[in-house]
């Protein structure tokens, strides 16, 4: 099992391609913090990722799951889906994240944490 890393200072779309060569292949998982403005990549599952946020102080309602597609471009490099994201709760009832706010704000911080190239 892969556990997830946190990215607080910023990652290259080479080194989340590197990444991704050892997992999936073309893709990478992913979990944002929107508060915190960080995230963590690689774990195996999304909850690895999540865990390894919240163990880092992270609150589980600002936690978001997403795949990123380092080779893309557009907005063909980052995917919003991920079963943490289901949270009738809270009314996101899709593995996507049906808040436009939302999706906004984590595209805003993986946008600070992953350089245009």
């Amino acid at each position: 099992m892969t556990t997830g890393r946190i990215v607080r200072e910023g990652v290259s779309r080479a080194e989340l391609a590197r990444m991704a060569e050892d997992q999936f292949g073309t893709w990478i998982k992913g979990v944002v913090d929107v508060s915190r403005g960080i995230m963590a990549v690689g774990g195996d599952l999304h909850a690895d990722d999540e865990a390894a946020l919240l163990a880092d102080g992270s609150r589980q309602q600002d936690l978001w799951g997403i795949n990123l597609y380092p080779l893309e471009s557009g907005s063909d490099w980052i995917e919003f889906d991920s079963m943490i994201n289901i949270r009738p709760g809270r009314g996101n009832r899709s593995r996507g994240v049906d808040d436009e706010e939302s999706r906004t704000r984590i595209l805003e911080v993986v946008r600070n944490l992953v350089p245009s190239e």
